[in-house]
């Protein structure tokens, strides 16, 4: 069973920065595809960035320019760094893996933007 445990949320002003860590519990490379999707209050999941195992990257218009995932293999752990973050940037953030035939979710991080 693949687990994937996220960490780095929290309570943040406006236009400050985050670094959210999603670690798994096997190789990164052994899935297709990782990243990040969100949840705030009344709204439907939403994608915020994947990343293929070939580093394809893929971005929600909302988050381009100033989120950033990253990874690194050595510790099998995805990272989302989020820049001039805005209070529509408040939701539970899920680190996502997928293979051909499953997906993985982790247990989701509370990011909040508020003065």
């Amino acid at each position: 069973q693949v687990q994937l445990v996220e960490s780095g949320g929290g309570l943040v002003q406006p236009g400050g920065s985050l670094r959210l860590s999603c670690a798994a519990s096997r190789s990164i490379f052994s899935f297709n595809v990782m990243g990040w999707y969100r949840q705030a209050p009344g709204k439907q999941r939403e994608l915020v960035v994947t990343i293929t195992r070939s580093g394809i990257t893929n971005y929600a218009d909302s988050v381009k320019g100033r989120f950033t995932i990253s990874r690194d293999n050595a510790k099998n752990t995805v990272y989302l760094e989020m820049n001039s973050l805005k209070p529509e940037d408040t939701a539970v953030y899920y680190c996502y893996s997928g293979t051909v035939t499953m997906n993985y979710w982790g247990q989701g991080t509370q990011v909040t933007v508020s003065s």
